[in-house]
């Protein structure tokens, strides 16, 4: 058993002897939800594992505002999980290889704090939903994170409702996680990570093992827990559809640099970026408002990549097309 759990708690950043105390320890001071300041600031930022013969990442600098969504997306292989491991503070401390650049997350320098002070204001939620669930129960999944932060039982039995009405897993504290779907575990795996309440959330690949329906389950939740708490979110996924229809901006990786970066609707029009790159594709609802645009169909003010502004385009077509 402490085979299989030994890794899991050290990804998470919860090993006791990871532990050390903050340098503020009053959440309060730090600036608030909404503000204008960055919640993470990278910069000049590389990486090379040991057995690399590149870096997997090369001079990276972006930032991220309080309560905004950012999407990252790129072909397999251009350092998007290495960047999440980046952000979460687990390189340099938990992940072997050499690092260059800095990286700020939560007013915390990640070379300077161990994974789990860093662990209690940024949460990870990987791409695998078996890999992360530790308990045998939901209730013990999700209480796991706080008891390893020696919080009160009485609190943690008390935020385990919330959380799961917020992924619609209502009443599931008893439920067994052996036995739950592919989306639900994930559901479970993004309710852990909000345990701690962290500030800033990432979200590494979190539908690519799942089918259509927990695919649509996760983003729901994701999108419920911006909207009611304005949580900051960094997801990296290849699912562009969602991440146009959920990012504020989005950046896209290759070959371990931020090739572009913009807005939904600026970035999607890039059409020769996205052939460029070969393993990412252009959203369907893009392409379909591309292929429209090049025919004169529509006008470059009417192009959108967003699925319900473009079925109004669309059908306002059509019935310009029956009226004739």
């Amino acid at each position: 058993l402490i085979a299989i759990l030994y890794p899991v708690v050290k990804a998470r950043g919860l090993y006791w002897r990871d532990r050390v105390p903050s340098a503020d320890t009053d959440t309060s001071a730090g600036p608030s939800f909404g503000s204008d300041s960055d919640i993470l600031s990278i910069t000049n930022l590389s990486f090379r594992y040991p057995t690399g013969q590149e870096d997997a990442l090369k001079g990276v600098s972006f930032t991220v505002r309080r309560g905004e969504f950012l999407g990252i997306t790129g072909p397999s292989g251009s350092g998007k999980t290495t960047l999440a491991l980046c952000m979460r503070g687990l390189i340099p401390h938990s992940v072997a290889g050499t690092m260059a650049g800095h990286v700020t997350v939560c007013g915390l320098h990640t070379r300077q704090v161990k994974p789990a002070v860093t662990g209690e204001r940024v949460g990870l939620v990987f791409q695998d939903p078996e890999a992360q669930i530790i308990g045998l129960t939901v209730a013990e999944d999700l209480a796991f994170g706080p008891e390893n932060y020696e919080w009160p039982p009485a609190r943690i039995r008390a935020d385990i409702p919330a959380l799961l009405r917020l992924v619609r897993l209502d009443g599931m504290e008893g439920g067994e996680t052996f036995n739950l779907s592919g989306g639900q575990k994930q559901r479970v795996a993004l309710a852990g990570a909000l345990m701690l309440k962290p500030e800033l959330l990432i979200l590494d690949e979190p539908t690519s093992e799942l089918d259509p329906v927990g695919k649509a389950e996760v983003f729901d939740a994701v999108q419920r827990l911006r909207e009611q708490h304005n949580t900051t979110i960094i997801m990296i996924e290849h699912a562009v559809e969602q991440l146009a229809e959920f990012a504020d901006r989005i950046l896209m990786m290759d070959g371990g640099r931020i090739i572009a970066e913009g807005t939904p609707g600026e970035l999607f029009r890039n059409v020769e970026l996205f052939h460029r790159t070969g393993g990412e594709r252009l959203p369907q609802v893009a392409e379909l408002m591309h292929a429209l645009e090049q025919d004169g169909l529509i006008t470059s003010a009417q192009y959108t990549p967003f699925e319900r502004e473009a079925a109004q385009v669309v059908s306002r077509l059509l019935h310009v097309g029956q009226g004739r």
